[in-house]
């Protein structure tokens, strides 16, 4: 169990983002978009009302002038990213090696996204991180940076804990905290049970998740004054690239809540955004505040900080 500092809860309304739907494994749906409206309720609910009266402030987002994405790059580092590319990789060391990768024993999947509040400086928010890309779930991320006026004092409404990772199925009603706990439920309702070895460890497991924090200590821990975006970006990734981590570091840092489709070694979404783009690779930003879509690790942490950065 994780404890976080104490934090000033805003008088703001916080912001709630109503999820519709989402593809896992062989539920090949429409990926529809998912609309924010302020609210002050649980993310379980919202009125009309509070959708009509925050309609009207929804922010509008563009481009920057001249912007044009990248061409792709596969396994291009630019000069300025290298260090921090050789940080995000050190995970793999101190994870013995271990390789997340989606497990062909798959239970139902959900017909609504399941929601879970952390961010990318937690341990244990790690380990809940890389069982959502083994069962190959796409998750609805509510980032939670300290001193993020969002989320993080969302999640404390709703649990009643200051404590991450916290976990929202709006499929059965369940919400959780403790990241072992997060781990079972999940297997047991979207997998076969069985929890993989490097999760299953225990302290060692938790101890070697953090040391797989080392390398990037501090980073997508702190809240960078952003400007929220009405609907959810939505992230290619999966937990075992070092290229994502950087990216997955900035969406945090910037609390901006994003739809990660996970795409780990033995997943078809794979072929589904291969077939989409002409290639795969990750990580993949789709955008539909401004419309960009966008490969290139570094490319995108700029163009996410020339956007909604305050």
């Amino acid at each position: 169990m994780v404890m976080v500092g104490v934090v000033n809860i805003p008088q703001a309304p916080l912001v709630h983002l109503r999820p519709s739907s989402i593809v896992h494994k062989s539920c090949v749906k429409k990926m529809s978009s998912i609309r924010a409206t302020s609210s002050s309720q649980d993310s379980s609910s919202s009125s009309s009302s509070s959708s009509s009266s925050s309609s009207s402030s929804i922010q509008t987002f563009s481009a920057p002038p001249n912007f044009k994405p990248p061409e792709p790059k596969r396994f291009a580092v630019r000069p300025d990213k290298t260090l921090d590319l050789l940080g995000a990789s050190l995970a793999l060391f101190f994870r013995f090696g271990f390789k997340v990768k989606e497990t062909s024993k798959l239970g139902p999947c959900p017909e609504k996204p399941i929601e879970i509040y952390e961010f990318e400086g937690c341990p244990f928010c790690r380990k809940v991180r890389e069982i959502v890309a083994v069962l190959d779930l796409d998750v609805l991320y509510y980032p939670c940076p300290q001193k993020g006026p969002n989320f993080r004092p969302k999640a404390i409404q709703m649990g009643g804990k200051r404590q991450f990772p916290y976990m929202v199925d709006p499929n059965t009603g369940v919400s959780m905290y403790e990241s072992d706990e997060i781990i079972k439920y999940l297997v047991g309702k979207y997998g076969d049970g069985t929890v993989p070895i490097m999760l299953s460890l225990g302290l060692l497991t938790t101890l070697t998740a953090g040391f797989a924090m080392i390398g990037r200590a501090g980073k997508g821990s702190s809240y960078t004054p952003s400007k929220l975006p009405p609907q959810p970006l939505e992230l290619w990734a999966y937990e075992g690239s070092p290229f994502c981590k950087l990216v997955r570091e900035t969406l945090v840092e910037l609390e901006l809540p994003h739809i990660q489709r996970s795409c780990a070694r033995g997943s078809p979404k794979r072929q589904i955004l291969f077939e989409k783009t002409g290639r795969f690779q990750v990580p993949y930003l789709e955008d539909p505040n401004t419309g960009v879509q966008m490969f290139e690790s570094a490319a995108i942490i700029d163009y996410l900080r020339a956007v909604y950065a305050a």
